[in-house]
Parts: C-alpha cells; sequence; structure tokens
C-alpha cells in the first residue's frame, strides 16, 4: 500500500507538472486543451487543474463563448504565484538596474540606482526599491549580471571598489535572503539574443559585444552557453593581437574614437562614430580580425555585433565585417546586427531569472 500511494503522488506529480509547464509556455488554455495535449483522461485533468488552483499557480481568467458545446473555463498561471528580479551592473556610469517580473514574465517595475560604496548594501537597496516599485514583498530568484567573469564566488575583471572582493557573492545572497545567480553580462545579452532576437533559429552563434567600455564574446553552442573553467570564457578584450597590444586597443571604444579622428570625423561616442559611412571600412577590418580568430576556433554558424557600438553600426557594419572576413576566413560564418533594441544585458537577466522560478517550481509539483 506505501508503494501504491507513493506511486500515485508521484503520477500526481508529473501530471501537474505537464499542466503548469503547458500553461507558461502556451497559456491559456481550457481544460479541453489540456486534456488534447497531455493525453490525460477529463476527470484526471479536472483533478489536475483544481490541485493547481489550490496551489495558487493556476487560475480561471475567463470562458469561451460563442461555439459548439457548453462554456469551458480558460485557465492561466496565477502571475503572482513567484517573482524574480534581474539586475545589471553598469560599470560606466556606476549604476545599477533593477527590473522586477512576475511569473508570467511581466515586467512590474524598473529602477536605476547609483552605486554606494558597499556593493553588498548597494545590490539590495536597489532591489528593495524595485520591490517596492512592484508592490512586491517578496522574491524567489535575483539574477546579477556584472561585467566581468566569476569563479569560487568571487568576481573579477570588473574595475569598480569592493565588487572584486572574495565572498562578495555570499555576502550578497544572504543580505538578500533569496536565491541569487551571477553571469557575465555579455552570456546574458546572448541569452536574450537566443530567446528575443535574430539568434532564435541558430544552431550556434558568437555574441560580440561592441561597447563604448569594454569588449566580450557571449558563445552558444547548441543552446548552451560556454562560460569555461573559471568563467572567463568570451574575454576577448584581453587577446593578443601583437606583441604590444590586445583586441582591446583595435576596436574598444577610445580606439574607435582615436580611429575615427584619423578619418576626420568628430564624435564624442564610438557608437555615433560607427554610424559615420567613412569609418565602416576601417572599422570593419579590425573587427573582422578578431571575429577571425574567434571563427577558427569555435566556427559558430553566426557571429551577432551588439553592445552599443554594433547597435548603432548595424547592418551597414555587419555587411562590411562580413565582407572584411571573407578576406581572412576560410570559413562562410554570417555576420548580422543584433535584433535587440532594447537593454540586451537586462533582458538576458529576466529572461534567466525567470527561467531559474520556473524549473523551482516544476522541480516542487
Amino acid at each position: 500500500m506505501t508503494q501504491q500511494a507513493g506511486s500515485s503522488r508521484l503520477l500526481r506529480g508529473i501530471n501537474e507538472s505537464a499542466a503548469l509547464r503547458l500553461l507558461l509556455d502556451r497559456g491559456p488554455l481550457t481544460r479541453g486543451d489540456l486534456r488534447e495535449l497531455t493525453g490525460l483522461a477529463k476527470p484526471t485533468t479536472s483533478d489536475v487543474m483544481r490541485r493547481l488552483q489550490d496551489a495558487g499557480l493556476a487560475l480561471v481568467v475567463g470562458r469561451t463563448s460563442g461555439g459548439p458545446g457548453p462554456n469551458a473555463d480558460i485557465y492561466d498561471v496565477n502571475p503572482d504565484a513567484a517573482y524574480a528580479a534581474a539586475v545589471s551592473l553598469q560599470e560606466k556610469d556606476s549604476t545599477l538596474v533593477t527590473a522586477i517580473c512576475d511569473l508570467s514574465g511581466e515586467v512590474r517595475a524598473r529602477v536605476t540606482t547609483a552605486l554606494g560604496e558597499d556593493p553588498v548594501r548597494s545590490v539590495t537597496d536597489a532591489v528593495r526599491k524595485a520591490s517596492r516599485a512592484a508592490k512586491v514583498d517578496r522574491l524567489d530568484h535575483v539574477q546579477l549580471g556584472v561585467p566581468g567573469a566569476h569563479h569560487d564566488g568571487t568576481i573579477r575583471f570588473v574595475h569598480l571598489p569592493g565588487w572584486s572582493r572574495p565572498g562578495l557573492i555570499d555576502d550578497i545572497r544572504t543580505a538578500l535572503g533569496t536565491e541569487l545567480s551571477v553571469d557575465n553580462d555579455v552570456n546574458l545579452a546572448a541569452t536574450a539574443e537566443r530567446s528575443r532576437g535574430i539568434a532564435k533559429d541558430a544552431d550556434s552563434f558568437a555574441l560580440l559585444w561592441l561597447g563604448e567600455e569594454g569588449l566580450g564574446l557571449g558563445i552558444d553552442l547548441g543552446g548552451r552557453i560556454i562560460r569555461g573553467a573559471r568563467g572567463g570564457a568570451g574575454e576577448v578584450g584581453y587577446m593578443p593581437t601583437g606583441p604590444d597590444g590586445d583586441f582591446q586597443d583595435l576596436v574598444g571604444g577610445p580606439a574607435i574614437l582615436e580611429l575615427a579622428r584619423e578619418h576626420g570625423i568628430t564624435a564624442d561616442r564610438a557608437a555615433t562614430a560607427a554610424t559615420d559611412e567613412r569609418l565602416l571600412a576601417p572599422l570593419a577590418s579590425r573587427v573582422a580580425y578578431g571575429i577571425a580568430a574567434v571563427v577558427a576556433v569555435l566556427d559558430p554558424a553566426m557571429v551577432v555585433l551588439a553592445g552599443e557600438v554594433g547597435q548603432a553600426g548595424g547592418a551597414p557594419l555587419a555587411a562590411a565585417v562580413g565582407a572584411a572576413l571573407r578576406e581572412l576566413s576560410v570559413l562562410d560564418t554570417e555576420i548580422a546586427a543584433t535584433g535587440l533594441t532594447e537593454d540586451a544585458v537586462l533582458l538576458g537577466a529576466l529572461d534567466t531569472t525567470l527561467t531559474a522560478v520556473r524549473t523551482a517550481l516544476l522541480s516542487r509539483r
């Protein structure tokens, strides 16, 4: 009898997880829709939906009308069943951008706060301010994006006071009192490009972040972000390009502005300079030089140009880089401009934190 009871509980959990996943991915749905998609019997489907409602995970959002047969309840996930936060550290202006979303993925609030002297207090204050704006009193997961790598609880390559202190991640997690994950900002941008941008259907791709301040490479192989043994995969700004320089010296923001001046272009931002036709060929030649090394090692199906410079240069810069790359590489690699116009890092952090919350909910059924 004990074994049968255990098996029954396991089966109920499997059925509830299946129904909840369908509501998350394809909702709203009627019980008829759920029966068709899961193959469950009518009484079983009714029982599953009752339990999900009792657990506060699903609710009735309407009724069908005007069709053959009786009207039917329409179910969807309860957006207030869980909340998550995404936090993006903006090194260039020493701020934190924080967004709160509910279980449906709707963003309830977004706030920008200045960094203080203590990173722990800066993050916790930012999350609490955003939570108040969203009228949320609990969080199930927080995703922090940083312009650097992290390994063994320590963030590296972030040039802000206190952010490379050993044990910082654990201290932030303790102060928040909830689950916390940390990832490189370019990895998060690649996550957003995969879920929302031009790389949706790519088997594999690399996202080259051409920023005003720094460079980075997000590597997506078959839908999996490659981070490396110590979280440093993709730190291409440090990639040597000769005995006296690295890739940052070729296509970092200051280098692009210097290149612009050499071609008679006056601009106060690298992204502005990248829109000038006179800069396309010389800038593309430099970008292609670094991409050729990436392609030789990874052979991605596509390389996406992102960041402030990649976004501003758009399709013309991507086309020029593609032409320059064909002169350097024997591999035929598509070069494309990012398909995102919003803050890609924050979008990727939202996607990641929401996935973590949904996975945890499904595993508990």
